[in-house]
């Protein structure tokens, strides 16, 4: 991208924002930035592929040519053939990206930014606040600005966010895994977001978000919770402020960030390995005290990130505290971390509204841009940029990879479970493929006996408000009703009885030993986490090697001590045992005999 295109949004990191073209961009949606071919692929071009196909000219700057469809300069007065069809060209636009798009006014065919007069700019907002009213979305001007073209008045582009007003709860539903060192302020900047309110200086902020006795008295948390915060169609911060209940915020919420709040203390590693395997994050938000900078597990937060390839950018927390000077020490100190051979990252720190806006979309067309947030949970300061981010983020998955899921037979992972008075069992996790209703006949397992087990689905509940359908990629909490809660556990997955999951002992990996204090050898026992499998197992057999050491590569054969699980071929495996770490992925499952589900009559709901 054209340092000058960058520079005419503001973004003082070197990084160009999306194209501020004339064409509709679909916000995009698969973690590259491209949005998914459809028929007719070859009149489309992805914003991410801008920065390869540009050439730079001396003259006036212009963008490569947008060829997803040639929409003219400016949308001034449409006819009412044009108007039907650029309606349609939206409705399609806002489905791919799952009920968001970015439209880009100002540019011609051919990539060149002509920019508009203040009239035309106008006529041009309104017909698209026309196009939005009748595919039932609103319209947000994210930025405007001046650019250089030889005319006497001043000429503009725009880049405008399109969402769809929420309906039936169909909401954008985003993930966000927050990590970081004890006593980073995790929790306290969770509970300012959520709540509206700023901190006390004392950690009251974070009260609401305490699950134990234990962790109000110590101020730390030890088990994962979930808070959840909202955007309006119109762009605008929904919470628990102003007395709102979590069903309020989801019937008013265009797009939800369900933030997974994970332990920092060493201590509760196992819990935050769990909570980034299970819950299936889209993204991660390492929590930095500016203060004590990269201090006690935030590297090996970092690491864990990367590992599990989850995109992380970085919050730089308690300002307030440091001056300047320290502020930017830990900045520099972060981003000599984020630029070694073992990271690979581009930093991106963000100080104006501009820089939040192109750290978004950089951020989700490439996996290595890194944006740095440097704010206050008793101040305020830079808060607003953080919401400005996570208002325009785009989901990783588009709307195709989703309807494709949604055609699978169900599989939901287990995470958590519940006895609930009046209720009955209630089992919480994600919903991995297929669409999920009351009423539906499920089975699970498996058990220490490799069987499964019939069961009813009752009432759902998502993001603590009732929920009638679940769609794949969706979390939410399931009533069983009278199902006995002892035939249950955490790794075990809810899936159709038409369906035939492979259940094992014993499965093969490919694997990297990151570190290990001796060798690594058969018979060593290691805690394994695969997805929402956390189980210890024993090395049955290292292929092709007596041993390994740090930094070597093998195909290993585990062995479950407890009980089988149901895996997957192509899983991520992430193990460790005191020091002991490494990561791989599943290469083979060695299958017990085809289950049977069981038939008790008192195992059935």
């Amino acid at each position: 991208m054209d340092a000058r295109v960058s520079d005419l949004f503001g973004s003082g990191n070197g990084h160009g924002s999306g194209s501020p073209g004339v064409a509709s961009n679909v916000k995009p949606g698969n973690g590259h930035g491209v949005a998914p071919k459809k028929a007719g692929a070859k009149n489309k071009k992805s914003k991410a592929r801008f920065s390869r196909t540009f050439k730079p000219s001396n003259n006036t700057p212009y963008l490569p040519p947008e060829v997803r469809k040639k929409i003219r300069l400016k949308l001034v007065n449409p006819t009412q053939y044009r108007f039907e069809h650029l309606a349609t060209q939206m409705k399609w636009r806002l489905q791919e990206g799952r009920g968001e798009a970015v439209y880009q006014i100002g540019v011609e065919d051919n990539g060149m930014l002509v920019g508009l007069s203040e009239e035309d700019m106008r006529a041009s907002l309104k017909t698209l606040h026309r196009l939005a009213e009748k595919v039932g979305a609103d319209i947000t001007v994210l930025r405007e600005r001046e650019v250089d073209y030889d005319s006497d008045e001043p000429r503009k582009i725009a880049e405008v966010l399109i969402r769809k007003v929420p309906d039936d709860q169909q909401f954008l539903d985003l993930r966000v895994a927050v990590l970081g060192n004890v006593d980073s302020g995790k929790s306290t900047l969770l509970g300012v977001l959520t709540q509206g309110e700023l901190d006390n200086g004392r950690g009251r902020a974070r009260l609401n978000l305490f699950r134990h006795l234990h962790e109000i008295q110590t101020g730390r948390t030890s088990s994962i919770s979930f808070e959840i915060l909202g955007f309006n169609s119109k762009g605008e911060v929904v919470n628990y402020s102003e007395s709102r209940t979590a069903e309020e915020i989801c019937e008013s919420a265009s797009k939800m960030i369900t933030f997974i709040d994970l332990a920092g203390h060493h201590k509760y590693l196992k819990t935050t390995i769990f909570g980034l395997t299970s819950y299936c994050p889209d993204f991660a938000m390492l929590v930095v005290s500016a203060n004590t900078g990269i201090a006690g597990t935030t590297r090996e937060h970092l690491g864990l990130a990367m590992a599990l390839k989850v995109p992380i950018f970085i919050v730089i927390s308690k300002v307030d505290l440091c001056t300047r000077a320290t502020v930017e020490r830990t900045v520099r100190q972060l981003e000599r971390v984020l630029k070694q051979p073992g990271c690979n990252k581009v930093p991106m720190v963000v100080s104006s509204t501009d820089d939040a806006v192109t750290a978004a979309q950089q951020f989700a067309q490439s996996p290595n841009i890194t944006p740095i947030f440097t704010l206050s949970s008793v101040s305020g300061e830079s808060l607003d940029l953080l919401k400005v981010f996570f208002n325009i983020i785009p989901p990783l998955s588009n709307s195709k990879e989703q309807e494709e899921l949604m055609q699978q037979l169900t599989e939901f992972q287990v995470d958590e479970i519940y006895t609930v008075p009046e209720v009955g069992t209630v089992v919480g996790g994600t919903l991995y493929s297929g669409i999920c209703r009351e009423g539906d006949h499920l089975v699970v397992g498996p058990t220490d006996s490799g069987q499964f087990h019939k069961l009813t689905i009752g009432s759902i509940q998502r993001n603590r408000s009732a929920c009638r359908v679940l769609r794949a990629g969706q979390a939410a909490t399931l009533a069983l009703g009278n199902f006995d809660r002892s035939l249950l556990r955490k790794g075990m997955v809810m899936v159709s009885p038409e369906m035939d999951p492979t259940i094992c002992w014993m499965f093969e990996a490919e694997i990297v030993l990151l570190f290990h204090a001796k060798t690594f050898h058969k018979g060593f026992q290691v805690t394994v986490h695969i997805g929402n499998v956390r189980q210890t197992a024993t090395v049955a057999a290292v292929y092709g090697k007596e041993e390994l050491r740090t930094g070597e590569k093998a195909v290993v054969l585990f062995k479950f001590i407890k009980h089988p699980e149901y895996l997957k071929v192509g899983a991520k495996v992430l193990f460790r045992e005191g020091v002991t770490k490494g990561i791989g992925h599943v290469t083979k499952l060695q299958p017990i005999a085809q289950y049977q589900p069981s038939q008790s009559e008192d195992e059935e709901v």
